[in-house]
């Protein structure tokens, strides 16, 4: 169950960092982070999201779903 919660959190926190970054190109101020960081942080959350979504299935903490046939 904990290694749900941590993939969930994750999840959340990667549309967090792409609200972030929408709001950082609708500003354009110079003196806040590019965009371009949030997104960097989005792409390495959703890496890290992918690999312990595989090392979990790996390990057998989660089981994928059936083939639908």
């Amino acid at each position: 169950m904990l290694i749900k919660i941590i993939i969930g959190a994750l999840l959340i926190f990667i549309v967090f960092n792409l609200a972030r970054a929408g709001v950082a190109m609708a500003r354009q101020q110079e003196s806040t982070l590019p965009m371009s960081h949030f997104l960097g942080r989005r792409v390495l959350y959703s890496a890290i999201a992918l690999g312990l979504i595989l090392l979990a299935i790996a390990t057998g903490l989660i089981t994928p779903n059936p083939r639908p046939y």
